[in-house]
Formats: C-alpha cells, sequence, structure tokens
C-alpha cells in the first residue's frame, strides 16, 4: 500500500463514456480511442456482437479542436467506431499501432514500444508522447495479440509538465511495472478498466485491467491522481463506478481516484467531468 500524499494540481479531463476522454496538456488537447455511435450491437469478427449501452456525453462537434488523437487500438468498436472514424480525418495526428497506422493510413502514426515522437507547443518548447506495452488479455502478449490484435499505452512528459499515463487496453500489470520503472512517479493516470470479459473468448478472462489492478496499478506507478474510463457504456464491461471505488478505498487510494461524473450527470467542477475545458 502507497503512504497517502496530497496529490498534484489537476489536470482537466473531460470524460465522454466508454474510452474517450478529452484533455489539454501543455498546450495541445488529446482524445483517447473516439467512440461517438449510438448504442446498439456491434458486430465483431469471430465473436458475439458487442453491445453498447449509452450514449457519450458529447459528439464529434461537441468536442471542439483536438490535436493528437491518442488510440490504442483500432480493431475493436468499443475503442474506435464509425464516427470515430470519421472524426480522425479532422484530426492533425493520430498514434496509435504500428499495424493501426498502416489500416488507417493518412495521418496516422505508429509508435512501438519505447518510441518517442516530440510534438510542438503552440508556446514553444514540446510535449513528448512515448509509446509504452499494453497486453489485452490475460498471459502473454504471444498469446493475446494473434486474437485481439496489439495495442499501446501512451506517456506524455515536457518541461514543466505533468506526466500523464494513458494505459490503453491493458490487462497486465508487468507493463505497468515498466512504466514506473521509466516514468514514475506519474501526476495523472489515466487507466482503461472494468474488467471487460466476453464469453468463450480465453475463458472468459480479463481482457483489461478490473478494478482491484486498477487500485494496484496505481500503487505501482505512485499516481497522484488515477481518471478511469473503459468502465461504463458498453454491456462486457462487467465493473464500474461502485466497484471501483471500493476497490481504491481498500487500497488505501480513495484520495487518487477522480471519478468525475460524465458531462449533463451531475458535473462536480474541477473534476474529471468538468465541461470547461
Amino acid at each position: 500500500m502507497v503512504t497517502s500524499r496530497p496529490p498534484a494540481e489537476p489536470m482537466p479531463v473531460r470524460v465522454l463514456g466508454g474510452p474517450t476522454a478529452l484533455f489539454d496538456h501543455g498546450g495541445l488537447r488529446f482524445l483517447t480511442d473516439p467512440t461517438f455511435d449510438a448504442p446498439g450491437e456491434y458486430p465483431v469478427p469471430g465473436g458475439p456482437p458487442l453491445v453498447k449501452t449509452a450514449p457519450s456525453a458529447a459528439g464529434p462537434a461537441g468536442v471542439g479542436r483536438v490535436d493528437v488523437v491518442l488510440l490504442s487500438h483500432d480493431e475493436h468498436p468499443d475503442n474506435l467506431d464509425h464516427s470515430g472514424r470519421k472524426f480522425l480525418a479532422d484530426v492533425p495526428l493520430t498514434l496509435t499501432t504500428p499495424g493501426g497506422a498502416r489500416r488507417l493510413g493518412g495521418r496516422a502514426r505508429g509508435l512501438a514500444d519505447w518510441e518517442p515522437v516530440r510534438l510542438d507547443r503552440p508556446g514553444g518548447g514540446t510535449v513528448t508522447v512515448t509509446g509504452v506495452p499494453a497486453v489485452h488479455g490475460p498471459g502473454e502478449r504471444a498469446d493475446v495479440e494473434p486474437v485481439l490484435g496489439e495495442v499501446v499505452g501512451f506517456v506524455l512528459t515536457g518541461d514543466g509538465l505533468p506526466t500523464v499515463y494513458v494505459s490503453g487496453d491493458n490487462a497486465s500489470l508487468d507493463p505497468v511495472r515498466q512504466v514506473a520503472e521509466r516514468f514514475g512517479p506519474v501526476d495523472t493516470a489515466v487507466l482503461f478498466a472494468g474488467a471487460p470479459r466476453v464469453p468463450g473468448l480465453f475463458g472468459g478472462g480479463l481482457l483489461v485491467l478490473d478494478s482491484v489492478r486498477a487500485a494496484e496499478a496505481a500503487g505501482i506507478l505512485g499516481a497522484r491522481r488515477v481518471v478511469p474510463v473503459h468502465h461504463d457504456s458498453w454491456s462486457h464491461f462487467t465493473e464500474g463506478r461502485d466497484t471501483l471505488i471500493a476497490a481504491f478505498a481498500g487500497a488505501g487510494l480513495s484520495d487518487r481516484l477522480d471519478l468525475g461524473e460524465r458531462p449533463g450527470l451531475g458535473e462536480r467542477p474541477g473534476l474529471s467531468g468538468r465541461p470547461d475545458l
């Protein structure tokens, strides 16, 4: 268990539902895994359809300017849907997996593990985005990638800026430990959680972190604040807000957890759901 300490000055993160969140960093606006489609069934190859149960808190028009999309992977509709794909055409840069960049083309750029890209800040200086490992399922990458494809996470750094970790669809604590060794402590961790499971796939094993592992990841990272995403709006996400609250309380990390609220569902100014980015 990590000793409690005061959180760093919060960097506003607007949570839109599912894996989609919007934040400013160094004067640039970043959006994670854009999913804007309406609720309904979305087919996936070789398995049952994924069911979206709630709309996004904002559509493409309501997001405003986006400089960079951080796309953990392009192959599943709960991470990149039809509207999200159209949205990419208007974004100057999409950072994703090497394979995803080849499939998407255009302004998409793939990042291998630990590969950095430096982005110019509007007022001078740079933001460095580094691709980091992720394992989308139980076991080793060699076991899960042939089934679910490759996934990338991201770490954002810059002079005088907070360190931000975006996990992507990752179910393993091993990449989290590697990120902590290279970049910890982390100021803000945007952790994909929700304990998604699909019957018949890897024996119903975890495809992304559950709540207990998300809390453990926060401790490993020394995260001053955790903004969880990817825990609502889809039926295969088996753990939500209440489970996250309980897990972080059990780990003694309640002061690190910033759930916020999705805009329009009871905003709390200054937290993840604040609409005034």
